[in-house]
């Protein structure tokens, strides 16, 4: 351990924002480094700062950033004001409400909001929107008022909204449990040869790239955590197939991170490697079609299309269904086009 002792306050007066255990296989890597891997939307010489300022603890000790993490290394990052989630604030945003009753409400998120606060976004997410709206909302286990569950901010759709302490055990408890429904649309790269399939498989963070998950298997399958998604062709587009995902299980990133393990990645899906040519000819007007596709769909193409569960008060299954968003749809048209005229 380096010998370092920076000027630290008081241990009662800080807060922990980030927290990790080193995975067993990691390689030698300065701290600085590995900690880009992990926080989104982290620089370099903002990571060197909270080093220098002692924010930057391992097993206990403040590190410089030039410390080289070391397998099952405890990594905290702590600072003297809380994490800005903590610090919620109420915005008066649009939320698009597709049904709502005493005890919950059902939305439908467009694509680039965020759900909840986080790293690098603090304002203007679903969160921010809800609290401004509903006093009292009850907290998941993560302390997120009204969340049973969560989509990415690139990803549109449905989501449901505990608005009492019922209703947050009662729909909890249906996701937990595998029986509610959840039913995706997305545009995904390559022919997919069978009508439909299932893909099993552990998901975990990757052991490189902290921002993406993996699939996990074999002898490595408990690096990751049990999850199952059925999939159907809905039209096949030439060299992308327009399909259905049902989720069994809500992994993070699952459709995305499945979706890549079986060689179909979703169409602009950047942190994936979608957002590059995957398949097709080498021909500059297929390039040019593809980047005016990746224009009028700028993010990955996945929308959570239908969601189902049982009234927490009235026990009835209610299912809720939107339709396509326009960007995606428009993306949808222009595959069509091109590849009715690749046939002719």
């Amino acid at each position: 351990m380096d010998d370092y002792t920076p000027q630290l306050p008081e241990e009662d007066s800080l807060y922990e924002h980030y927290a990790f255990t080193v995975d067993k296989g990691q390689t030698p890597l300065r701290i600085d480094k590995y900690l880009m891997n992990f926080v989104e939307n982290a620089t370099r010489n903002k990571i060197q700062a909270a080093a220098k300022n002692g924010s930057i603890f391992v097993n206990d000790d403040a590190v410089k950033s030039s410390y080289k993490v070391k397998p099952l290394d405890s990594i905290r990052v702590l600072f003297t004001h809380p994490p800005h989630e903590n610090l919620l604030v109420g915005e008066d945003i649009p939320i698009d409400v597709i049904y709502e009753d005493d005890e919950l409400l059902v939305v439908n998120k467009p694509a680039g909001m965020v759900v909840h606060p986080g790293h690098g976004n603090y304002s203007g997410t679903l969160i921010n929107a809800l609290i401004h709206r509903f006093d009292n909302l009850p907290n998941n286990s993560s302390d997120r008022p009204g969340l049973v569950h969560r989509i990415d901010k690139d990803t549109s759709g449905l989501l449901v909204v505990a608005k009492t302490e019922k209703a947050m055990a009662h729909l909890s408890l249906q996701f937990a449990k595998k029986t509610s429904e959840r039913e995706y649309v997305a545009i995904v790269w390559g022919h997919i040869e069978e009508e439909e399939g299932t893909i099993e498989g552990n998901i975990g963070r990757h052991p490189k790239n902290r921002l993406q998950n993996t699939v996990f298997f074999d002898d490595e399958a408990d690096k990751g955590k049990p999850a199952v998604t059925h999939y159907k062709v809905l039209e096949r587009l030439g060299y992308v197939t327009l399909v259905s995902c049902k989720l069994e299980t809500g992994r993070t990133h699952q459709i995305r991170v499945h979706m890549k393990h079986i060689g179909h990645t979703l169409f602009n899906d950047e942190r994936y490697g979608g957002e590059k040519i995957l398949k097709g000819t080498t021909f500059t007007k297929y390039k040019q079609f593809v980047d005016n596709c990746f224009k009028v769909l700028p993010r990955q193409a996945l929308h959570a299309k239908t969601l189902g569960f049982k009234h927490p008060k009235t026990e009835e299954f209610m299912r809720f269904d939107t339709p396509i968003p326009d960007d995606m749809q428009q993306c949808i048209d222009k595959w069509k086009t091109y590849s009715k005229h690749q046939m002719e």
